[in-house]
Order: C-alpha cells, then sequence, then structure tokens
C-alpha cells in the first residue's frame, strides 16, 4: 500500500524523490489556496508545507492526515494547536537554511553600506560622476547588533566579527545562558543595542512579544548612520514607522527580505525610497538550501508514515 502526500507547493526533486522511494505516491497542485487544500487532501497521509496557510478547517478535512512536514524552519503558518487537537505530527527543518540566511543577511548589509543599488543604477545611466557624490562605509570597526541567538543569528555574528572585524553585540532571548564566543558582546537591554548599533539585524522568532519590536520610540533611538537589516519576520517591525524614519533621516537605511504583508506590492511606500534595499523573501531560496529543506521535510513525513521517531518534531 502507498502512502498519499499532497504538495500543495512544488519542492525540488531531491524531496519528491525521496517520497516517492519510500512507496509515497505524490500529489502537486497548482493552487494553494485553504479551499483547494482542503479538497485535496481527504484521502491524504501527509502534507509537505511550504508557505501556505494551514489552518483547523484542513485538519478537519484531512481525516487519513498524519503528519506536515514543514519546508522551512518555521511553522507560524500551521495552527499547532489545531495538529495537537487532531493527532497530527508536525516536523520541520530548523538546520536547512542557517547557512543560506545568514549569507543573505551579511548581503543586505553590504549592499546598504556600499549602496550597491544606487552605485549600480548611476553606473548604468552613465552619471558616473555620482561615485564622488554617493558616501558609502566601511564595515570594519562597526557595530553591529544582533537581536535573537539561534542558528542564524550565531552565524551572522561569526561572519561579520571574523570576516569583516566587526564589533558584536547580541540579545539573546535567555540573556546569560551559555558561553558565547570570545567575538561577541552580551547586551542585556534591547535600547542599547538600538542606541550603540551602526547595523542592526533581526532574527528573532515571531512571537506576540516580538511583533513591532522595531517601532517608533526604537527607531528614535537609533544613530542618524544606522541601519536596519531584517530577514526575520515583516511583523516585528512597524513598517509605518519604518518608512517615517527612513523618510525624515533618523536612520540611514534599511535592508530588507521580508514584509508584513506578503507578496509585498508595489504599492508598497517602502519601495518608493531609495535609502532602502529589498528582496522578495528569498533568503533562504538558494539550490543548496532548497534541497535541503526538501529533502528534511520528506525525511520527516516519513518516519512518521514508517512509524520511527521523528528527528525534529515541532509539535
Amino acid at each position: 500500500m502507498k502512502f498519499r502526500v499532497l504538495i500543495p507547493q512544488d519542492i525540488t526533486e531531491i524531496g519528491k524523490k525521496y517520497l516517492q522511494q519510500n512507496d509515497c505516491e505524490i500529489r502537486i497542485l497548482d493552487d494553494y489556496s485553504v479551499e483547494n487544500i482542503c479538497k485535496n487532501v481527504t484521502d491524504c497521509d501527509a502534507i509537505l508545507a511550504r508557505t501556505a496557510n494551514y489552518p483547523e478547517e484542513i485538519f478537519k478535512c484531512g481525516k487519513n492526515l498524519k503528519v506536515i512536514g514543514k519546508h522551512g524552519v518555521s511553522c507560524d503558518n500551521i495552527d499547532l494547536d489545531a495538529a495537537a487537537k487532531f493527532n497530527v505530527k508536525v516536523c520541520y527543518t530548523p538546520e536547512a537554511n542557517a547557512e543560506s540566511v545568514a549569507e543573505h543577511t551579511l548581503a543586505l548589509l553590504l549592499a546598504c553600506a556600499k549602496k550597491i543599488v544606487k552605485m549600480d543604477n548611476s553606473a548604468r545611466t552613465g552619471e558616473w560622476e555620482l561615485r564622488d557624490k554617493i558616501k558609502t562605509v566601511d564595515l570594519s570597526g562597526k557595530t553591529l547588533g544582533i537581536i535573537g541567538f539561534g542558528r542564524i543569528g550565531q552565524l551572522v555574528a561569526k561572519k561579520a566579527a571574523l570576516g569583516f572585524d566587526m564589533n558584536v553585540l547580541v540579545l539573546r532571548h535567555h540573556p546569560g545562558k551559555g558561553d558565547l564566543p570570545n567575538y561577541v558582546h552580551e547586551c542585556y537591554n534591547i535600547d542599547e543595542l538600538f542606541i550603540n548599533s551602526d547595523f542592526l539585524s533581526l532574527h528573532s522568532p515571531l512571537t506576540k512579544k516580538t511583533i513591532n519590536l522595531v517601532n517608533k520610540e526604537r527607531l528614535q533611538m537609533m544613530k542618524p548612520t544606522a541601519y536596519l537589516i531584517n530577514t526575520s519576520r515583516g511583523a516585528e517591525v512597524d513598517e509605518d514607522a519604518l518608512y517615517e524614519a527612513l523618510k525624515s533621516g533618523t536612520i540611514a537605511g534599511a535592508g530588507l527580505d521580508v514584509f508584513t504583508e506578503e507578496p509585498a506590492t508595489k504599492e508598497n511606500p517602502l519601495f518608493k525610497l531609495d535609502n532602502v534595499t529589498v528582496s522578495a523573501h528569498n533568503a533562504s531560496h538558494t539550490q543548496e538550501s532548497m534541497d535541503r529543506m526538501s529533502l528534511g521535510a520528506a525525511q520527516g513525513i516519513v518516519e512518521v508514515l514508517y512509524g520511527k521517531k521523528l528527528t525534529c518534531p515541532a509539535n
């Protein structure tokens, strides 16, 4: 007997092949609305989930559903309470994209410091003289503040300190717990981090406490030469307050991979500012990371379907 696995949003071949090699029949959708997932999940044993939402109604429709394997490191799009209520296990891929997101964070940080987008545009349009007017900065000797010191935050700190000779301050969710590497200094007050950082990078999970963590008051604490980098979750930043801070020169700029509403549209006022560098929530979308997430989610599904102990349970 084959298991049935629903894949509402397509994944790379390595994950699909692994499922098929383990007696799983896969069904890929071209519409990942809640309504269409509900319609297709009725006879499925598992879902391999990406960014679509998984509210309680999907669990109600999935009469045979045993597991959801999350292609990613966060399960905030899955109703974990509903999963528990309907006895559905949820697994995820916590190690899969840390390196990729850390590298993307540094890419945004460099793009802000060196004003890469603006320099690129001026060179392409023949405004060569702007090279003497656009002021860029070095990273060496600057202070990078990191909020959240999990896998990604730790990699960003290591690359920034050892690769770019930056001073690194970190704010941990469990301050003082465990040793820190000697190139990192712990900060115990979040306001001090905003005040002292030349670059401030967010790496916190999205919780009730971190919604609008970056607000008007904290943005006003930052240096006028400082930059905000966000590759975490858009809802951690009050976008209206950030727009005003960027427009007024309260801070120098921002590098953003995530937004409050996604997909972000061209009407987002932040896109009208030339001191913002953006990407489309694709920090984790390297080929290597997509393969790791694809395979990891598939492996978790197979573990549950074959009655094995879950390597990476989320609930």
